[in-house]
């Protein structure tokens, strides 16, 4: 009774074993499966630099102030009562208005670039192959085999900018404004009476400088963005036997009403994942679990076969986002290959028998 319960649960999970690698000491009417502890994992952040600090100028024009000046336009002379004095004009020049800097400010130059960031590592895990095409057995499952297949790691690519010239100024001149004045001087003083002529004085207006041009610099400080990848911290891989419940190792159903040709999980079919699934994930850690999906025969084999795939691998999809670890999850969509009942192409049917074939149902498999 015990060989005969343990070679059943084998045969429907499609594993070939050695007599040497079944469990030791197994217990009459117990079944057990072979369990694989999966690869831990842990989620890290990393920070990357999108845009560079640099700096913006402002510049402030210089600063000019008016002021006036009593200046010399005749100077003090003498009168002669016989020969008077002689003048002759003389032309003085000064500066009106001061010369001084004009800044103009070129703006900091940025190009474009790319950070790679590895988000998921490499990995490697056991999978069941076919049927070998030259089994002598009558039964393909006692010929399949399995490959260990190794998948790369994954990586995406983060835009960022580069500072390939920060910002500057050019300076250009502001001309200074001269001008004159003309004053007349003695050319021939007064010979033999002298009398005094007082200077003449005139008020002049100038433009002077107060400050010149100057900057000031601001910072813009550099920008990040956190990217979460995936890190191995614990790598499984150890093969051990569990005992688990014989119910288990069969297909069990899993009442999911789906909707018309939808893929969609509502939150009634979420509901049932986690009372039904979940448990038995966590209850039975390393094992490995099929969900299988089915449709009826109505339509064609290529869309209904299609349509239970994206079925079973929304539920895996679900699981992933609960946390189950990818390795412990097979999504298989079987179409309308496998009928419960004779409700096949061409054959009259109730609803009710074409119910009983489009269902989604989950079990227990060997690593």
């Amino acid at each position: 009774m015990k060989k005969h319960i343990l070679f059943v649960f084998l045969a429907i999970a499609g594993i070939t074993v050695q007599a040497q690698d079944l469990p030791a000491n197994p217990e009459p009417g117990k079944c057990y499966v072979r369990c694989t502890t999966p690869d831990v994992y842990e989620n890290q952040t990393v920070q990357v630099q999108i845009t560079p600090e640099y700096k913006k100028l402002k510049t402030y024009p210089a600063t000019f102030e008016t002021v006036t000046e009593k200046v010399l336009v005749k100077e003090e002379g003498k009168k002669l009562t016989v020969v008077p004095a002689k003048y002759k004009n003389e032309t003085v020049t000064f500066i009106k208005k001061q010369g001084a800097s004009k800044l103009a400010v070129i703006p900091a130059k940025f190009g474009k670039g790319a950070e790679t960031v590895e988000i998921k590592p490499a990995y490697a895990q056991w999978e069941l192959g076919s049927p070998a095409p030259d089994c002598a057995s009558s039964n393909p499952d006692d010929c399949r085999y399995w490959c260990y297949k190794g998948y790369p790691a994954e990586f995406t690519t983060v835009p960022v900018q580069t500072l390939s010239a920060d910002a500057s100024t050019t300076s250009s001149s502001i001309a200074e404004q001269p001008s004159s004045y003309t004053k007349r001087v003695i050319a021939e003083p007064a010979r033999v009476v002298e009398a005094v002529i007082p200077a003449e004085y005139a008020t002049i207006t100038k433009t002077v400088m107060v400050k010149d041009a100057y900057t000031e610099e601001v910072v813009v400080p550099a920008t990040f963005k956190t990217v979460s990848k995936e890190v191995l911290t614990q790598k499984g891989g150890l093969t051990l036997w569990k005992e688990v419940e014989c119910s288990l190792v069969e297909y069990s159903a899993l009442p999911i009403n789906w909707n018309l040709g939808s893929a969609s999980l509502t939150a009634q079919a979420k509901s049932i994942i986690d009372t039904r699934l979940m448990p038995v994930l966590a209850n039975n850690p390393g094992s490995k679990m099929e969900i299988a999906s089915h449709t009826d025969a109505r339509g064609s084999k290529s869309s209904n076969k299609s349509l239970s795939e994206r079925r079973a691998q929304a539920v895996v999809t679900y699981l992933l986002s609960k946390g189950v670890n990818g390795s412990r999850l097979v999504a298989n969509g079987y179409g309308e290959n496998r009928l419960k009942n004779r409700c096949a192409d061409g054959v009259t049917c109730t609803e009710r028998q074409h119910a009983s074939n489009r269902r989604t149902e989950f079990r227990l498999i060997n690593n």
